[in-house]
């Protein structure tokens, strides 16, 4: 086989998803990993085979130990990395958590440490910048019933 008949090299992305959960008071469920610093939203890497929605349902089972119902999609963001390659990345809505599922939250305490509601105008300093972006684009597409494409967290127009 030649040069010329090999195969064209391909993205191999990896690939997430996450899920925006809300309480009453409108605010965002952020989760705090036990193995790194800062916060994050409920969600993670997929399993070969899954679905972002059934990863992002598995995630969710894992780290909080709840099963709601997983929405509609409200983001979807190609982030290049130098250090850690290409990622495909999945934002979900997860509604309103009512107060009796807050009450079921059960945190792993493998992965998970704590969680917390905040408002959207806290994200900026509790998330890397990369994923704030990609939650404040979820939380502009939200009540537009749309969903964003992103590159790098940024619209792609």
């Amino acid at each position: 086989m030649s040069d010329s008949d090999a195969p064209e090299a391909v993205a191999q992305p990896r690939t997430a998803a996450g899920v925006l959960f809300f309480d009453e008071a409108d605010r965002v469920l952020l989760v705090k990993p036990t193995y790194k610093p800062g916060w994050e939203i409920p969600g993670g890497y997929l399993h070969p085979g899954e679905t972002p929605s059934e990863g992002a349902a598995r995630e969710v089972k894992e780290e909080l130990g709840i099963t709601p119902p997983i929405g509609r999609l409200l983001v979807a963001d190609w982030a290049p990395h130098l250090t850690e390659g290409d990622k495909l990345l999945f934002v979900f809505d997860g509604g309103i958590l009512p107060a009796e599922e807050r009450a079921q939250i059960n945190l792993d305490g493998v992965e998970i440490g704590e969680y917390a509601f905040q408002t959207a105008d806290q994200i900026d300093a509790l998330l890397i910048p990369r994923l704030a972006r990609r939650v404040h684009a979820a939380l502009d597409a939200r009540p537009r019933a749309a969903t964003s494409y992103l590159e790098h967290g940024m619209p792609r127009l």
